[in-house]
């Protein structure tokens, strides 16, 4: 697989990197999982379950289905997208150009900090509202 590289000229608006951080913030990954994901894909087995924490990708075991639907809800965000092949989509995920450059400048600062009460209460709000604000 090729890695691919963000376009550094693209800004992004504050809204939405704010939004995408404030995700990371509150999801139960690790950095660790962000930056493999900078050179290849990461399949749902090896963030669920204790496979999640034996890989150092999550904080606490997650079923299946609740690894699930906090990736989905970080490809709603705009970080991550599911891989395609030749069959369809796939249960790996990957980057998206605006994942990669969050993670790259984490990784550059030490990580992206731990979420506040606001942070989650403005997370869970969007996520249920499903409103990209």
């Amino acid at each position: 697989m090729t890695p691919t590289t963000s376009n550094p000229a693209f800004r992004y608006p504050q809204k939405t990197l704010d939004r995408a951080a404030r995700a990371v913030r509150c999801a139960p990954f690790r950095l660790k999982f962000y930056a493999t994901m900078l050179n290849q894909s990461v399949a749902l087995s090896a963030v669920a379950g204790t496979a999640g924490i034996r890989n150092q990708y999550s904080r606490q075991s997650l079923s299946e289905l609740a690894a699930e639907g906090e990736l989905l809800w970080l490809i709603q965000v705009g970080l991550l997208r599911r891989e395609v092949d030749g069959q369809g989509l796939t249960d790996s995920f990957r980057l998206t150009p605006l994942g990669r450059q969050l993670v790259q400048h984490w990784q550059a600062v030490g990580g992206f900090g731990k979420a506040k009460f606001r942070d989650r209460l403005l997370n869970a709000i969007n996520r249920w509202l499903r409103l990209p604000f």
